[in-house]
């Protein structure tokens, strides 16, 4: 099979995808209250905070992780990449095991030019981690292989994603703009 790519991304849909996974905290304390804001895709600015109040507390080792995912990805949401990636890389100093924090921080280097080639590796250490969200994985892989020129690979993680996702239009909608011939 021999796979012709007919168009070129003029706009890429990931870089708005909603691809950012909260990791679970349970109970009743400002890590639940965070991982809820970071759930809730209308929570205020005023949600980090009580990520940071979280952060500063005495926390099992898994919700401390769960802590810094959450909070990186509404850091994420209010533009602060930098601090997103920062929270994100310390959740994986933290666990080097977490699929999210891999998941999230790729879906937020696509977000910066010239950092696509760096995303690949997150989403591969995000699928290998056995992340809840794998077609997020493949999705965002696929842009950035794509942005990478590397379009047989997008295709067929385009094509992963729809398939894990079938309901989901994103990937269908990036796959349309491609062609398969047989040779």
């Amino acid at each position: 099979m021999k796979l012709q790519h007919l168009l070129l991304a003029t706009g890429l849909l990931a870089i708005a995808a909603p691809a950012f996974a909260a990791v679970s905290v349970y109970g009743s304390s400002s890590a639940r209250t965070c991982y809820l804001a970071a759930e809730n895709h209308f929570a205020g600015v005023d949600s980090i905070a009580e990520c940071d109040l979280a952060i500063g507390q005495q926390l099992p080792e898994h919700d401390q992780v769960a802590t810094y995912v959450n909070r990186g990805v509404l850091k994420v949401r209010f533009k602060d990449l930098p601090g997103a990636i920062a929270d994100f890389d310390r959740a994986i100093s933290l666990d080097p095991a977490e699929p999210e924090a891999y998941l999230n921080k790729g879906m937020a280097l696509l977000r910066l030019p010239d950092a696509s080639g760096e995303a690949i590796g997150q989403f591969d250490a995000a699928l290998q981690n056995k992340t809840r969200r794998p077609a997020y994985a493949y999705y965002g892989r696929a842009i950035a292989h794509e942005l990478n020129g590397r379009v047989k690979e997008a295709y067929f993680d385009y094509r992963r994603a729809s398939d894990l996702e079938p309901k989901w239009g994103d990937p269908r909608k990036e796959l349309a703009r491609f062609t398969v011939r047989q040779q």
